[in-house]
């Protein structure tokens, strides 16, 4: 790939994460860079730590399969994933290759390996950072494709400091739209997080069920949510419920 194809993707991918303003765009705006490096998922997440044993919990935003989270989760996995598990003390990106000659796997336990090959990811690389609060946040890629070169190692890692940015401003934010939900929104909120139904909830709240439904509304307007099933993941994620 030439500098100036790799320069141009690099331009073009930060700037339109620069520019996302909403959680919708920020998503979108890692997907285009996913497709543009030839992976097939992609996943900001918060690094794990020692208490920590289910990976789906700590996904943040990406298209990482949720057959793959769950098969991930039903093994245990998370536990005895060594470039997971060293992204708590170091921020150096971790790269495997399956397949690949000349490469390594990083010695991946067995049900892993098989894990990533049943769903055609042979190749994947982690990249630890940390947030702007201190917090260890984790960018995954993975598919099937060749093992990075250093250009593109080198141009990804621009766009992932830029994706890091976004999020944060992101966060700060969600932080600021989270205290303008009123109390009635947080407990249709806190309500639907415990699988009750409009109907439900305004019998709870002595609300008609269209009432149940405006909170509801607004709620997700302001969190910049499509649906309510975003919306409680999260208010979770904000800690407004628990």
């Amino acid at each position: 790939m030439s500098y100036f194809i790799t320069a141009e993707r690099q331009l073009l991918l930060s700037a339109e994460l620069a520019t996302a303003r909403t959680q919708t765009a920020f998503a979108q705006a890692l997907e285009r860079t996913r497709s543009a490096f030839g992976f097939s998922s992609v996943a900001l997440m918060t690094a794990p730590v020692s208490e920590d044993s289910m990976l789906a919990p700590l996904i943040i935003e990406g298209s990482m399969p949720a057959q793959f989270l769950r098969d991930f989760d039903r093994q245990q996995l998370l536990r005895r994933c060594p470039m997971l598990l060293r992204a708590r003390d170091s921020v150096m990106p971790r790269a495997w290759h399956l397949v690949e000659k000349g490469t390594h796997s990083m010695d991946l336990p067995r049900e892993l390996c098989t894990l990533l090959t049943a769903h055609d990811c042979p190749m994947g690389i982690v990249m630890p950072i940390n947030s702007s609060e201190g917090q260890r946040l984790i960018f995954w890629f993975m598919g099937n494709r060749s093992s990075l070169g250093q250009s593109e190692l080198n141009e990804l890692t621009m766009i992932a400091l830029q994706a890091l940015d976004t999020y944060n401003c992101l966060k700060r934010s969600d932080s600021a739209a989270a205290h303008t939900l009123s109390a009635r929104e947080l407990e249709v909120v806190r309500w639907t997080a415990q699988g009750k139904t409009s109907v439900e909830i305004g019998q709870i709240l002595s609300l008609s069920d269209h009432t149940v439904n405006a909170y509801m509304m607004n709620a997700i307007k302001k969190l910049d949510c499509v649906n309510r099933t975003q919306l409680v993941a999260k208010a979770i994620r904000l800690k407004l419920i628990t």
